[in-house]
């Protein structure tokens, strides 16, 4: 079974737990995990052979949290070419903001320019429609799955 990285940046600490159960209920599904702590990203390059998932919140207009925001700015200064990463991305945003999920879509955007691939559409969680966005991506986490399995397959 892959290896499933989880990486989430946080304001107020919803994108945290949210990050946590989904990597929780990965664990059960026979996946080694890693959660790793914001302050643990400086020198993270994401392992080729394995999953990258990302958890992030948005703030200000748009923009990357503080606690994520030096992974982000790292990665996009040493652009490493990154051809077999298979990610996926929640974003946790507030629809009535221009901006909405701003922060995830930056992070689309720049693991595309490394050269990963996608494993399905980006979840973008509303603030102004579910209170618990952890229950919102534990459902996500079928389809996750099914991408999971065929992206193996293939």
């Amino acid at each position: 079974m892959k290896k499933v990285n989880v990486v989430f940046g946080t304001v107020y600490g919803s994108a945290q737990f949210t990050a946590e159960t989904i990597t929780k209920a990965i664990a059960k599904l026979g996946f080694s995990t890693k959660l790793w702590q914001p302050n643990e990203l400086s020198g993270f390059v994401p392992a080729q052979d394995e999953l990258l998932i990302v958890v992030c919140s948005t703030t200000g207009q748009g923009d990357i949290p503080d606690d994520i925001a030096p992974w982000f700015n790292e990665l996009k200064h040493n652009a490493p070419y990154l051809p077999a990463l298979k990610y996926s991305l929640i974003g946790l945003g507030d629809s009535s903001y221009d901006t909405f999920c701003g922060a995830i879509k930056q992070f689309d955007e720049l693991f595309t320019e490394l050269g990963a691939k996608s494993l399905l559409d980006r979840l973008d969680i509303d603030a102004c429609e579910t209170m618990e966005p952890e229950i919102e991506a534990k459902s996500w986490i079928a389809s996750w799955q099914n991408a999971v399995s065929s992206a193996i397959e293939a």
